[in-house]
């Protein structure tokens, strides 16, 4: 057994990282109560909870009927997903991306999108957006920090220049962030996973996508 002697007044429960994973999703289960989550939306759900330690932000979570699936049969079908910050790419469990012949890429700090920019007087979060649906058909959009990118995809998606198979748009601030998700809450034709609010972050958006991510693996696994 692990030696627990931490020389604190407190004792953890366990050291186990499986048997901590396991006992923090049990006080999420009983702490959340009721719930209008299906049961694969509330694995997506209690991940969040989980990343955050943050219930009110799982409760404002909002999916279109089909998120999950559009998610999943994207992953398997070896589509990219598309990251508006590295913190998501850094965060994420890319390999199982890669398993099904997809991966995941984020362009905010490559150098044609930084010069591009600058000429234009915007952001690099919405020219990594423009530069990301010129590559790639599809894939997931995870997008955790820069509302801007979120709205510049919205506005890809009504001019028909982009069709992602799924927008996981959680991203955080006082500036445009509640706003930005409110306008993907109202997006028609395109699943997504969004919250309502200021909250969100590169780190609850990594949990969300982790969760589709792992649903692929489990579902790809049973179909063997």
């Amino acid at each position: 057994m692990a030696n627990m002697n931490f020389n604190t007044t407190f004792v953890p429960v366990t050291v186990d990282p499986d048997k901590i994973y396991d006992h923090s999703f049990a006080i999420i289960k009983e702490e959340m109560g009721e719930h209008p989550f299906t049961d694969e939306q509330w694995l997506v759900v209690r991940r969040v909870i989980h990343a955050s330690a943050d219930f009110e932000l799982g409760r404002s979570m909002i999916f279109t009927r089909d998120a999950i699936d559009a998610g999943v049969q994207s992953i398997l079908a070896g589509r990219h997903v598309v990251a508006d910050v590295q913190m998501i790419e850094s965060g994420s469990g890319r390999k199982r991306f890669q398993k099904h012949g997809g991966d995941l890429h984020c362009y905010i700090a490559d150098e044609d999108v930084a010069k591009e920019a600058k000429a234009q007087g915007t952001t690099r979060a919405i020219i990594s957006m423009q530069k990301a649906v010129s590559l790639h058909e599809g894939g997931i959009y995870a997008i955790g920090n820069a509302p801007t990118a979120l709205l510049e995809l919205i506005r890809l998606v009504k001019e028909g220049l982009a069709k992602p198979d799924l927008i996981i748009g959680m991203p955080v601030g006082f500036v445009s962030a509640a706003e930005s998700k409110a306008e993907l809450a109202v997006l028609e034709g395109i699943p997504f996973i969004t919250n309502a609010g200021r909250k969100g972050g590169s780190t609850v958006t990594v949990a969300a996508l982790n969760a589709i991510s792992i649903m692929a693996d489990e579902r790809a696994k049973a179909a063997k």
